[in-house]
C-alpha cells in the first residue's frame, strides 16, 4: 500500500491517497460559491488529487464563521457547486463538500480584516451553542439552543445533505472539530448544559449521532461519509484521544466510513506541539482501535512523510491543506520524486518530467506534425 494506490470506499474508487483538504476562502456573498471557488478547487483536480473538498458549507446562515463563508443552506446555493463538481469530475477526482456549524465561532472577521465578533449592527449575527460561553476574549457570548433549536439544526444537515447529493458531490464531510457547533457540543470544557444533551459522554455524543444517522438516512448508499473530529483538545479535562476512539467505534456503526483525525480549536489557551506530522498518532490509533479507515492532517508537507503514513498503515489517506495553497498540482510533482507514474492532464504535458510516457509520446507526435507541416515529410 502506498501513496499512489487506489482505494475503494463503499460505491467510489479513489485514484490515489492524496485529498485536498477544506481550507476557508472567506470569499462568498450570502454563501453563493464564486468563480474564485471554481477556479481554487479545480486547479486542485487537475494538479492529480483523488479527492477535493470545499471549504466548510455552512447548513443555516447563523453556521457561518464569517459573513463571507460558504453555503448550502439554501436551494439556490446548488447551481454554482453544481458547476464546481462537474468541473472537479471532468479532471477525474471526486468532489467533496464538507457540511459546518460555527457555533460560537460564527459572526467572526475574516483572518484578514482582523479578529473578534462582528455585532449585528455591522452585518452580524448572535451566535449559537451548547451553552452561553463565549470561545475568548474579544468573542461574543453566545445564544444557549434550546431543544427545539438543536432539531432545526438537525433538519439544516439533512436538507444540506440532500442539496449535496444534488450538486453532485461524491463525499459528504460532517466537521465535528476546531471547536465549532458539533465539537461544542462534544466537550466538556465548552458544554454545560444539564439536560439530555449535556453531562455524561454518552449525553455529549447525542447531537453529533443524530447529525451523523439523519445524514447517512438521507445519502446514497454507494457514496463515502467522512467525520472530522478534533481527537484532543491538548487541554486538561477536556476531549481527549480516549473519547474519540470511543466515539470511532460508535459511528463506524452509523455508517460514517472515515474519520478525518484533526485536533484542538476549542479554546485560545490551547498549547498545540505543532510540527511536521504532528497529529499522524491520532489517526494511526483510531484506525488500529476502532478499526475504522483514517485520514492523517496536518503540517504533512513532502512526498516522503505523506507516502510513508500509508505505506506504514498509520492512515488510510492524508489531507493536505497549506502545501495545496503553495503548490496546487502537488501530487503531478511528487509522483516521479516516488518513483510512481502520474496521469497528467493533456495540456500540461509538454511540462510533465522526462520519462513521463505520455510527454514522450506527445514529443514524437509533436516532432512528425512539425517536419509534416513545416517540411513536407508525410506524417507515418
Amino acid at each position: 500500500m502506498h501513496l499512489f494506490d487506489e482505494l475503494d470506499i463503499r460505491g467510489l474508487t479513489l485514484r490515489n491517497r492524496i485529498v485536498v483538504s477544506p481550507m476557508c476562502q472567506y470569499s462568498s456573498t450570502d454563501g453563493f460559491a464564486t468563480d474564485w471557488h471554481l477556479v481554487h478547487l479545480g486547479s486542485r483536480a487537475v494538479g492529480g488529487a483523488s479527492l477535493v473538498f470545499t471549504e466548510a458549507a455552512a447548513v443555516t446562515p447563523e453556521g457561518r464563521i464569517s459573513p463571507q463563508d460558504l453555503g448550502i443552506y439554501k436551494d439556490e446555493h446548488i447551481e454554482n457547486l453544481a458547476r464546481i463538481a462537474r468541473f472537479i469530475r471532468e479532471q477525474g477526482a471526486i468532489p467533496g463538500i464538507q457540511l459546518a456549524h460555527a457555533g460560537r465561532k460564527g459572526s467572526t472577521v475574516r483572518p484578514w480584516e482582523g479578529s473578534g465578533t462582528i455585532p449585528v449592527s455591522k452585518g452580524g449575527w448572535t451566535p449559537v451553542a451548547p451553552s452561553p460561553v463565549p470561545f475568548g476574549e474579544g468573542y461574543a457570548t453566545p445564544e444557549m439552543l434550546g431543544v427545539n433549536q438543536i432539531q432545526e439544526i438537525l433538519k439544516a444537515y439533512v436538507n444540506a445533505a440532500r442539496r449535496a447529493c444534488q450538486a453532485g458531490f461524491g463525499v459528504i464531510e460532517i466537521h465535528s472539530a476546531h471547536g465549532y457547533l458539533l465539537h461544542e457540543f462534544l466537550s466538556p470544557l465548552s458544554n454545560f448544559r444539564a439536560d439530555s444533551y449535556g453531562g455524561p459522554w454518552e449525553n455529549r455524543i447525542r447531537f453529533l449521532c443524530e447529525v451523523v444517522s439523519a445524514v447517512r438516512s438521507v445519502w446514497p448508499k454507494s457514496a463515502p461519509l467522512f467525520l472530522r473530529i478534533s481527537a484532543t483538545d491538548w487541554l486538561e479535562g477536556g476531549w481527549d484521544l480516549e473519547q474519540s476512539i470511543r466515539l470511532a467505534q460508535l459511528v463506524a456503526g452509523l455508517g460514517v466510513d472515515l474519520i478525518d483525525c484533526s485536533s484542538g480549536g476549542l479554546a485560545p489557551g490551547a498549547r498545540i506541539p505543532m510540527q511536521a506530522g504532528y497529529q499522524v498518532s491520532f489517526a494511526e490509533e483510531i484506525r488500529r482501535e476502532a478499526g475504522i479507515m483514517t485520514g492523517a492532517v496536518g503540517l504533512i508537507t513532502t512526498a516522503a512523510l505523506a507516502d510513508s503514513i500509508v505505506r506504514e498503515g498509520k492512515a488510510d489517506v492524508v489531507l493536505l491543506a497549506r502545501e495545496f495553497l503553495r503548490q496546487p498540482y502537488w501530487p503531478l510533482r511528487v509522483a516521479s520524486d516516488l518513483g510512481f507514474p502520474a496521469s497528467w492532464p493533456a495540456q500540461y504535458l509538454r511540462a510533465a518530467p522526462e520519462g513521463t510516457p505520455q510527454r514522450e509520446a506527445l514529443s514524437l507526435a509533436e516532432l512528425k506534425h512539425c517536419m509534416s507541416e513545416h517540411h513536407g515529410i508525410p506524417e507515418a
